[in-house]
């Protein structure tokens, strides 16, 4: 490989650049290497004479009759010990009390000792008496901070250098390996790239290049060149012009690039052809194609192209005409094709580029992008840009824009008609916009603008601007009529797409603000939820996990038939009420009985109301899992019934009665009790899930099974394994998820006692709580408890039966219970000075964070939770 060729230079280029790299790599690591030993020889003598300086008795040594004879054994062995070369005691003076050779003892000190008297640490690198070092000088302070004495530690620099001495040769030997191995590496690619270039030098290959490059181009017939597998590899100009090919054209197969039929099978097939004529859009072109493999070359063929026709004036305003009726054609199909502001904007540039002009910008009000109205004189934002470049000087998409009154923008504005600026350099009010951008638009060839105003009705919703550099001719009346035409037919999308823009963003308010934004903080459940809306506006499907006393936790799914802002806001009175109702802590099948009777009564009241729409249909699953005893008691509604995966992975749909729909009234629901081991998952859903116009609902029930049982452990690989297997692509339905995983209070969290009818047994009570207190390492919170206990044991012996059982509960805060066996409630009132009792109660309030009563099969509970430090 000689120096002139292309290989030899490149080969010779990278065994030197590798030669330097690896040079620079092993000076710089030696540099390093000594520069840290250096740094840690500082850093060892600071931290040994500091150290040595700061010892016990060193300043009763120094105040002795012979410092030497008790400092210099001790500096000798923290000396070895720490690997320095020298530790050195010193008065004020500099006369050495230490050092490892003992004639150099009582001499003067060679170093810069005076920052040391001032109280500082000093680091330096001298010439001492056992040669070069590096050294630490620290101060001996008395108690009063004056300095008594100085201490000095050091490392040679045949030491410090050692280390980088000892790390050279393996640093040599690793350099002259990566080099041999960049060399032979260098050199496999030089050889590849010398049979590519069969040896020729870069001249050589640059000027054969230049004059392949200006022969295939120049000539006025089409070249292509095509690989054996149907690949265009090469196109001139003539070529891309004849066939109208794309500009990605060459690398694709010549079946994808949209040619007629018989031309792309004659190109893909490689066979010889002379003179084979092809009807190609409006032109006849003589096709002559041969193999290029005949002298051993690649793969492949290559044809040229002449265009036979004769050149006629056949096109004209006629060709004009057909266009523009194209244009429209397409902008009726191509934009608005969604709902969007910013999108319809970019369907309206995408359609005009390049076809109608060489760069679109869509300006609209802010208050159009968000649904609104424009109201006065407000600034435009540029929404959409097309061109046939990116790199124009044209206001960015996003940058808010005020057009002066005397530009193109602010004329169409407003007169609410379009207009024509044929020749932008010659336009003052134009230019008045902004000199210096106006002047890189004229510099970068853009020298024709047409703007037409966004207007729907007696709406200005923004305006439209065409800009013009690649075509001569400036813009010219019909073109302007064109223009306008186009403007008003997008305008009527834009406004489409804003008026929904403005009840989208209402209904996904209202929506935000009905549905739970998170979850509320308990132990009991790890729960895990997905809510999706219908495809077409909001739904009536709600979901809600609300935390009990006792440590319980609700849960509760529900669903308003029907979609839009009534059922949105339906779902939002009902799950008011279930958070009204669970405040007075009812069981399941008593709070449903209650939403009933208000579905019942919001239908009667909007019977009377024309066009109201009644909320029979709702249907509803309420749960309350209690962590202590592991139960949980459902009842539902006309809703479809919870799945419960096992802890060993088995599924099943629990059998819990249905119940009628909310608002039909009339019978009672019926609750159903599950013992649920702990890691148990309960899945709640709505009909949406299960249920579709293709599909009955047995058919989804059985689906969510088979689903379930190869989910994940966890509750949101259960709702991801769901969704992702249950999800229609286009949902007609909202579907409302919720995964909740049990857990259990242990025992060691939970102290119970059946307490005597007798009122001596409250001390007992406070006993207990106060080792069980201790036993949780709640201490601080003893006195409160035992005065709340005290209370609510009292009151019950006194006025609540037979029976009192006292619970307390070690969850997120501190939960104290008393059962007894009466149903009357007590309630919290300010006993007058003249009353005996009727404090305890209120003593209670002010104590608890907060405080209630539940009613039970046989009685009552009353309860107090206080936080957990």
């Amino acid at each position: 490989m000689s120096g002139r060729s292309v290989a030899g230079q490149v080969f010779v280029m990278n065994v030197v650049i590798v030669l330097l790299l690896v040079v620079a790599a092993a000076v710089a690591l030696v540099l390093q290497v000594r520069h840290d030993s250096t740094v840690e020889a500082r850093n060892r003598s600071v931290a040994v004479a500091g150290t040595f300086a700061n010892s016990p008795g060193i300043r009763e040594a120094l105040r002795s009759p012979d410092p030497t004879a008790v400092l210099q054994p001790r500096a000798e062995a923290v000396r070895r010990a720490t690997g320095v070369d020298f530790v050195v005691v010193m008065n004020t003076d500099g006369i050495r009390y230490t050092h490892p050779k003992p004639d150099r003892i009582g001499k003067q000190f060679v170093g810069h000792i005076a920052p040391a008297l001032a109280g500082e640490t000093v680091t330096e690198q001298i010439e001492g008496t056992i040669g070069p070092l590096v050294q630490a000088i620290v101060p001996v302070e008395a108690p009063d901070g004056r300095v008594v004495g100085l201490v000095s530690a050091g490392i040679t620099t045949e030491n410090v250098g050692g280390a980088a001495e000892r790390q050279l040769p393996p640093v040599l030997i690793v350099a002259g390996v990566g080099l041999a191995l960049a060399t032979a590496g260098t050199a496999l690619v030089s050889r590849r790239l010398l049979r590519q270039t069969h040896g020729l030098g870069p001249h050589e290959m640059t000027r054969m290049y230049e004059h392949h490059d200006a022969v295939l181009h120049s000539v006025r017939e089409g070249v292509l060149i095509v690989g054996g597998e149907g690949v265009l590899l090469l196109a001139n100009d003539e070529a891309q012009r004849l066939l109208d090919l794309p500009d990605d054209a060459e690398g694709r197969h010549v079946l994808g690039l949209g040619l007629p039929a018989d031309t792309a099978e004659l190109l893909a097939s490689g066979r010889v052809a002379t003179d084979e004529v092809h009807l190609v859009k409006d032109r006849l072109l003589a096709v002559n194609q041969r193999p290029t493999d005949v002298r051993g070359g690649p793969a492949g063929s290559v044809a040229t192209l002449r265009d036979s026709t004769e050149l006629r004036a056949l096109s004209g305003r006629a060709e004009s005409a057909r266009e523009r009726l194209d244009i429209l054609y397409a902008a009726g199909v191509g934009i608005g094709t969604s709902l969007d502001v910013t999108r319809t904007a970019e369907e309206l540039a995408e359609l005009a580029v390049p076809r109608f002009a060489d760069y679109v910008s869509v300006d609209l009000f802010d208050t159009v992008l968000a649904g609104g109205q424009p109201e006065g004189v407000t600034p435009l934002r540029r929404t959409a840009l097309g061109g046939i470049r990116e790199e124009v000087p044209l206001y960015p998409v996003g940058r808010q824009i005020r057009f002066v009154a005397s530009s193109p923008q602010g004329r169409s504005l407003e007169s609410g008609r379009p207009v024509l600026e044929p020749r932008l350099g010659e336009a003052p009010g134009w230019q008045a916009q902004d000199l210096e951008r106006s002047a890189q638009v004229v510099e970068y060839g853009v020298h024709s603008l047409i703007t037409a105003p966004l207007r729907a009705g007696t709406l200005m919703l923004g305006v439209v601007s065409f800009w013009r550099s690649e075509k001569p001719e400036p813009f010219d009346e019909d073109e302007l009529v064109l223009a306008e035409e186009l403007v008003a037919r997008a305008a009527v999308s834009i406004d489409n797409a804003r008026r929904y823009t403005r009840e989208h963003s209402m209904a996904v308010t209202l929506q935000r603000s009905l549905l739970p934004r998170r979850m509320p903080e308990q132990n009991a459940l790890d729960v895990a939820y997905r809510y999706l809306p219908a495809q077409a506006g909001v739904g009536g499907d709600w979901f809600d996990v609300l935390p009990l006393s006792g440590a319980r936790v609700a849960l509760v799914v529900g669903d308003v038939v029907g979609h839009g802002l009534h059922a949105a806001a339906t779902m939002g009175r009902l799950r008011t009420a279930v958070h009204n109702f669970t405040a007075l802590d009812l069981p399941p099948d008593e709070l449903l009985g209650l939403l009933d009777e208000l579905v019942a009564r919001i239908d009667q009241d909007e019977a009377g109301d024309d066009g109201a729409a009644p909320v029979t249909g709702a249907t509803c699953l309420y749960a309350i899992y209690d962590p202590v005893s592991s139960t949980c008691v459902i009842a539902r509604a006309g809703h479809p019934p919870p799945a419960l995966i096992r802890p060993d992975g088995g599924v099943e749909f629990t059998e819990v009665p249905a119940g009628p729909p909310l608002g039909l009234g009339g019978l009672p629901f019926e609750p159903t009790e599950l013992r649920l081991a702990a890691g148990s998952r309960l899945v709640l859903y709505t009909d949406g899930l299960v249920e579709d116009r293709e599909h009955d609902i047995d058919v989804g029930l059985e689906h969510l099974r088979q689903t379930l049982q190869a989910a994940g452990e966890s509750p949101e690989e259960t709702c991801r394994a769901v969704l992702d297997a249950r999800l229609p692509n286009r949902p007609g339905d909202d579907i409302a998820l919720l995964v909740a995983r049990t857990r259990a209070l242990g025992p060691d969290r939970v102290a119970e006692w059946e307490v005597p009818n007798d009122p001596a047994a409250v001390g007992e009570v406070r006993a207990r709580v106060t080792r069980r207190l201790a036993e949780w390492g709640l201490d601080e919170l003893t006195f409160t408890t035992e005065l709340i206990l005290s209370e609510l044991v009292t009151n019950a012996i006194r006025y609540g039966g037979e029976t009192v059982h006292v619970r307390v509960l070690r969850d997120r805060s501190l939960i104290c219970e008393v059962f007894d066996s009466s149903s009357t409630s007590p309630h919290l009132r300010y006993a007058a000075m003249t009353d005996e009792g009727g404090r305890g109660l209120f003593l209670v309030a002010q104590l608890a964070e907060r405080w209630g009563t539940r009613y039970t099969p046989a009685g009552k509970v009353i309860w107090a939770e206080q936080p957990v430090p």
